[in-house]
This record gives C-alpha cells, sequence and structure tokens, in this order.
C-alpha cells in the first residue's frame, strides 16, 4: 500500500494523523503542502481545491481531508 500525507507546519491535525498511522506501523510519505508550491498544486487536484489538511492519499486514490471525527483541518 502506498499512503501520502499532505501537511503543514504547525498543524495539530496533522500530528494526530501523522502519529496514527506511526502507532499502527503504517509507512508513510509526508508532503509538506505549504512551503512546497509543487506538492501543494499535486494536493489541490486530489482535493478539488480544498486546502484543509491533513490530505490523505491511499494507493493514488485520494481519501480524505482534515483529522478526527468528524474530520478537522
Amino acid at each position: 500500500m502506498s499512503l501520502v500525507i499532505y501537511t503543514k507546519p504547525n498543524c495539530p491535525y496533522c500530528d494526530k494523523a501523522r502519529a496514527h498511522y506511526t502507532e499502527n506501523g503504517m509507512e508513510f510519505t509526508e508532503y509538506d503542502a505549504q512551503n512546497d508550491s509543487d506538492r501543494q498544486k499535486e494536493m489541490l487536484e486530489f482535493t478539488g481545491g480544498d486546502l484543509v489538511v491533513p490530505v490523505i492519499v491511499e494507493n493514488g486514490e485520494y481519501v480524505q481531508s482534515g483529522w478526527g471525527d468528524p474530520p478537522r483541518g
């Protein structure tokens, strides 16, 4: 499985998502969508323009924006 998380610095919801996947032994690739304009553009293609982070993408398929129940970010 390929797991990608688009984040931004100092985001508590990004921290929670990162901790969840780490605690469950799931490897992921993390991209800074705030400071890397190419990654932000990529993220926005998945989300349809939604800037809410974290953005979770599994196997190239958009899963969700935000984290928690209900998702916030």
